[in-house]
C-alpha cells in the first residue's frame, strides 16, 4: 500500500510504548490463573509497534485435572490468535470483547496472540473494528491472504520464531499512514493513564472533539464507545488495586476511579467481575498467601 503525501512531508511522533511483560492488569485472579497456564510476552518490532502493543503466548496441560475457566477484563483491542487446542483450532481474529472474557482451558492447549494497540487492527487493515465487536471471526475470512499464515505459525517451534513469521507477514502489507488513527492514540493513551479522566464531556474538551465524533471514531478505529473505554480502563485500575492488597477505602478508591459512589462501583464492578471488590479482594490475598508459601516454606 503506498503512503500518503501526509505521511512523507513528516513522520508522527511514536506512540507510547505500553509492553510490560509483568503487567497482570485485566487478568482476574492472575496468582490462580499462573497455576494453570503460563504466559510469555514478546515486544513488537519497531516496524510494526506503531500497531501493536505486544505478542502473547499462552500454553497449559491439564491433562488429568479439571478444566478451568481463565477469566479476563479486555483492554480495548483486538487481538489475532493461532490456536491449537481441544476446542478450537485456527486462526482468528477477535474483536473488542465487552463483557468478562472466559475461556475454558482443558486437555493440552496452546495459543499466540497479537494484540494490537486500541485502533490499530482498524488503522492497519482499513477495516470497520465495530463489526467484529464481542466476536471471533476466522482470520481467513477477513485476510483472506493470509489463509497459509496460521499453519505457518503454529508449526514454528518457537515464540520467537512466531513473531518474527508474523512480522514478515506484516511487512508485506504496509498501512497507509492515518491521521484519524493519530489522534485515537494520544486520546487511548490519555485514557488509559490519566485516572482523572472519567468522563466523554472530559475528552471531547480535552481534545477540542465532538462526542458524536468521538463516538464514530472510536466505533470505527476501536469497536467500543468513549464511555466504555473508560469505564473499562478504570474498573481493570480498580481490579489491579484490589488483588494488590487496596481494601482499607473503598469510598475513597470509588471516588478516584470517578464512580459517583461507593454502592456505584460496587454494583458495576460486581456486574462485571462476579463478585463484589472486597471479596475478590480477599480471594486474591488468599491466593496470594497460598502462592508465597510454596514458594518461601514457613520455618519450623
Amino acid at each position: 500500500m503506498p503512503r500518503s503525501a501526509e505521511s512523507s512531508a513528516a513522520e508522527p511522533p511514536q506512540p507510547r510504548n505500553p509492553f510490560a511483560p509483568e503487567d497482570t492488569k485485566g487478568i482476574l485472579h492472575p496468582d490462580e490463573q499462573a497455576k494453570h497456564r503460563s504466559l510469555v510476552r514478546l515486544p513488537p518490532g519497531p516496524a510494526v509497534d506503531r500497531y501493536i502493543e505486544w505478542y502473547w503466548a499462552v500454553s497449559w496441560d491439564l491433562r488429568g485435572r479439571p478444566p478451568y475457566r481463565a477469566e479476563v477484563l479486555s483492554y480495548p483491542s483486538v487481538n489475532v490468535t493461532f490456536e491449537r487446542s481441544e476446542t478450537r483450532t485456527g486462526g482468528f481474529v477477535n474483536g473488542v470483547t465487552t463483557t468478562k472474557f472466559i475461556r475454558e482451558l482443558s486437555g493440552l492447549g496452546e495459543t499466540f496472540g497479537i494484540r494490537f494497540r486500541a485502533g490499530g487492527f482498524g488503522a492497519f487493515t482499513g477495516l470497520d473494528v465495530g463489526s467484529f465487536r464481542d466476536r471471533a471471526v476466522p482470520l481467513a475470512d477477513v485476510l483472506p491472504d493470509a489463509a497459509n499464515l496460521t499453519e505457518r505459525v503454529l508449526d514454528a517451534p518457537t515464540v520467537e520464531r512466531r513473531r518474527h513469521i508474523v512480522e514478515e507477514y506484516l511487512a508485506d502489507h504496509p498501512a497507509v499512514e492515518d491521521p484519524t488513527y493519530r489522534s485515537v492514540l494520544r486520546i487511548i493513551d490519555a485514557m488509559a493513564t490519566d485516572q482523572e479522566l472519567t468522563r466523554v464531556d472530559q475528552i471531547a474538551e480535552r481534545f477540542d472533539v465532538p462526542a458524536r465524533t468521538l463516538q464514530r471514531m472510536f466505533r470505527r478505529y476501536v469497536g467500543a464507545g468513549p464511555k466504555w473505554v473508560l469505564r473499562r480502563y478504570r474498573l481493570q485500575d480498580g481490579a489491579d488495586l484490589l488483588a494488590k492488597g487496596r481494601t482499607e477505602d473503598l469510598a475513597a478508591l470509588a471516588a478516584e476511579l470517578g464512580y459517583f459512589d461507593q454502592a456505584h462501583f460496587s454494583r458495576e464492578f460486581t456486574a462485571e467481575v462476579g463478585m463484589a471488590p472486597l471479596e475478590y479482594a480477599k480471594n486474591s490475598l488468599r491466593l496470594r498467601n497460598e502462592v508465597t508459601a510454596k514458594v518461601i516454606p514457613a520455618r519450623a
